[in-house]
Protein backbone atom coordinates (compact mmCIF):
# COMPACT_ATOMS: atom_id res chain seq x y z
CA UNK A 1 0.00 0.00 0.00
CA UNK A 2 1.48 3.35 -0.98
CA UNK A 3 1.44 6.47 1.17
CA UNK A 4 -1.48 8.11 -0.68
CA UNK A 5 -3.68 5.05 -0.21
CA UNK A 6 -2.70 4.88 3.45
CA UNK A 7 -3.55 8.56 3.95
CA UNK A 8 -6.94 8.09 2.27
CA UNK A 9 -7.74 5.05 4.39
CA UNK A 10 -6.65 6.73 7.62
CA UNK A 11 -8.70 9.84 6.78
CA UNK A 12 -11.80 7.71 6.20
CA UNK A 13 -11.26 5.63 9.34
CA UNK A 14 -10.63 8.68 11.52
CA UNK A 15 -13.53 10.75 10.18
CA UNK A 16 -16.04 7.89 10.41
CA UNK A 17 -14.68 6.52 13.71
CA UNK A 18 -14.32 3.06 12.17
CA UNK A 19 -12.80 0.38 14.34
CA UNK A 20 -10.67 -1.22 11.64
CA UNK A 21 -7.10 -0.85 10.44
CA UNK A 22 -6.14 0.58 7.05
CA UNK A 23 -4.97 -2.89 5.99
CA UNK A 24 -8.53 -4.17 6.36
CA UNK A 25 -9.79 -1.88 3.60
CA UNK A 26 -9.38 -3.36 0.12
CA UNK A 27 -8.34 -0.48 -2.14
CA UNK A 28 -10.48 -1.86 -4.99
CA UNK A 29 -13.55 -2.72 -2.90
CA UNK A 30 -16.62 -0.48 -3.10
CA UNK A 31 -16.96 1.94 -0.21
CA UNK A 32 -20.76 2.08 -0.42
CA UNK A 33 -23.36 -0.66 -0.04
CA UNK A 34 -21.18 -3.78 -0.23
CA UNK A 35 -17.57 -3.30 0.77
CA UNK A 36 -17.43 -0.93 3.74
CA UNK A 37 -21.19 -0.41 3.62
CA UNK A 38 -21.08 3.36 3.77
CA UNK A 39 -24.19 5.48 3.11
CA UNK A 40 -24.91 8.98 1.78
CA UNK A 41 -24.22 10.65 5.13
CA UNK A 42 -20.88 8.86 5.24
CA UNK A 43 -20.16 10.22 1.74
CA UNK A 44 -20.36 13.75 3.09
CA UNK A 45 -17.99 12.83 5.91
CA UNK A 46 -15.55 11.26 3.43
CA UNK A 47 -15.59 14.47 1.39
CA UNK A 48 -14.84 16.48 4.54
CA UNK A 49 -12.01 14.09 5.40
CA UNK A 50 -10.49 14.42 1.91
CA UNK A 51 -10.79 18.20 2.04
CA UNK A 52 -9.01 18.33 5.39
CA UNK A 53 -6.30 15.81 4.49
CA UNK A 54 -5.58 16.85 0.90
CA UNK A 55 -7.04 20.35 0.52
CA UNK A 56 -9.21 19.29 -2.40
CA UNK A 57 -12.82 20.27 -3.00
CA UNK A 58 -15.36 18.06 -4.71
CA UNK A 59 -18.43 18.91 -6.76
CA UNK A 60 -21.44 16.75 -7.60
CA UNK A 61 -19.69 15.76 -10.83
CA UNK A 62 -16.79 14.34 -8.78
CA UNK A 63 -18.95 11.92 -6.75
CA UNK A 64 -18.10 8.87 -8.92
CA UNK A 65 -14.56 9.21 -7.53
CA UNK A 66 -15.85 7.97 -4.18
CA UNK A 67 -16.39 4.41 -5.46
CA UNK A 68 -13.24 2.98 -3.87
CA UNK A 69 -9.93 4.00 -2.34
CA UNK A 70 -8.29 3.55 -5.76
CA UNK A 71 -10.82 5.81 -7.52
CA UNK A 72 -10.29 8.42 -4.81
CA UNK A 73 -6.54 8.11 -5.30
CA UNK A 74 -6.86 8.64 -9.07
CA UNK A 75 -9.09 11.66 -8.47
CA UNK A 76 -6.58 13.14 -6.03
CA UNK A 77 -3.64 12.54 -8.37
CA UNK A 78 -5.51 14.44 -11.09
CA UNK A 79 -6.35 17.36 -8.79
CA UNK A 80 -3.41 17.71 -6.41
CA UNK A 81 -0.19 18.08 -8.42
CA UNK A 82 2.01 17.85 -5.31
CA UNK A 83 0.98 14.21 -4.86
CA UNK A 84 2.52 13.20 -8.19
CA UNK A 85 5.73 15.12 -7.54
CA UNK A 86 6.21 13.77 -4.03
CA UNK A 87 5.44 17.09 -2.34
CA UNK A 88 2.87 15.53 -0.02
Amino acid sequence: MDSIELRIKKAIIDRLFLEISPEEIDSDAPLFKEGLGLDSIDALEVIIALTKEFGVTMTDEDMPALQSVNTIKQFLLSRVPELTTGGN
